[in-house]
């Protein structure tokens, strides 16, 4: 178990007095039992008319802010303090008609997990990729094809940190050979598809231990800022976390926030303001996840 303290900072700024539209925010972890929220703060500057909290379709934690007046700042400090408990599974528990790939859903799950199966990109280029990671027998190991393809994408692919709005489609992180952390989750979700494994996106945070990836090529990468990975679901094992930027099965260093079949239905943060477009200056993102002695 570890003890984790998540601080994550956006700040807009603007050359001129703008007012502010209505901002959804997705910063808080989901509870489960492998994370426990100990303390959780949210500051917004200036104080926003209006907070209220729901649960959307997807059952993610959900904070929308309403203003008044005009101003040249907005700020979003988010601080939570939280249990993780690592959950390490050598061999997952996953159902003898599954174990095996290829393997079809039982009648009772595939009702539920058909948006998790449907093609979100052309996926004949996908598709072609996905096929390295299967034995040229028959049938291969349900669970060793998913390691490899996570590991496949962290050793065939160069990892870019990238702050512009949404995410590559899979034919361009193939062809480029490079990615975010979300570019590698969409590019493994859609082969797991192609393959006919039910997958979705989780955005949220990793801790990142040791020396920072610029000295260390096996150092974890992703920090500083919100982490996205994608989950697979297994039946008898139910939703695995594979994280391809870091080559992490399982929930290591992986603080879920919120998950959904597509990333636009789990952003961090959106909102608008009423203004000129020149009036805008810059938006700063900052995410520290630190342990704290037990």
């Amino acid at each position: 178990m570890s003890l984790l303290t998540v601080r994550h900072s956006t700040v807009y700024r603007y050359s001129e007095p703008v007012s502010f539209g209505e901002h959804r925010m997705m910063f808080r972890p989901r509870e489960s039992h492998d994370l426990r929220l100990l303390q959780t703060e949210l500051v917004i500057h200036p104080k926003p008319a209006r907070l209220r909290w729901l649960h959307d379709p997807f059952d993610n934690s959900v904070a929308i802010a309403t203003f008044e007046g005009e101003h040249t700042e907005l700020r979003f400090d988010s601080t939570v303090a939280l249990e993780h408990f690592e959950t390490f599974v050598p061999e997952y528990p996953i159902e003898e008609y599954a174990r095996e790939y290829p393997f079809r859903y039982s009648d009772a799950d595939f009702p539920n997990l058909v948006q998790g199966l449907n093609h979100h990109y052309p996926f004949e280029t996908v598709s072609r990729w996905a096929l390295q990671f299967l034995d040229p027998s028959e049938t291969t190991p349900t669970m060793r094809m998913l390691r490899r393809m996570t590991h496949g994408i962290r050793q065939q692919f160069i990892y870019t940190r990238r702050l512009e709005k949404g995410v590559q489609t899979p034919e361009e992180t193939l062809r480029t050979g490079r990615g975010s952390c979300r570019d590698f989750a969409i590019l493994m979700m859609e082969a797991a598809r192609s393959l006919g494994v039910a997958a979705r996106f989780v955005s949220g945070y990793i801790f990142v231990p040791g020396c920072p990836a610029t000295e260390d090529e096996s150092a974890t990468l992703g920090g500083g800022s919100t982490h996205a990975w994608m989950q697979a679901y297994l039946p008898g094992a139910g939703w695995i976390d594979f994280d391809p930027t870091n080559s992490i099965v399982g929930n290591r260093n992986l603080i879920r926030v919120a998950m959904a079949w597509t990333p636009d239905q789990v952003l961090p943060l959106c909102g608008t303001y009423s203004g000129s477009a020149e009036a805008f200056l810059s938006m700063d993102v900052t995410v520290n996840v630190t342990e704290e002695p037990e």
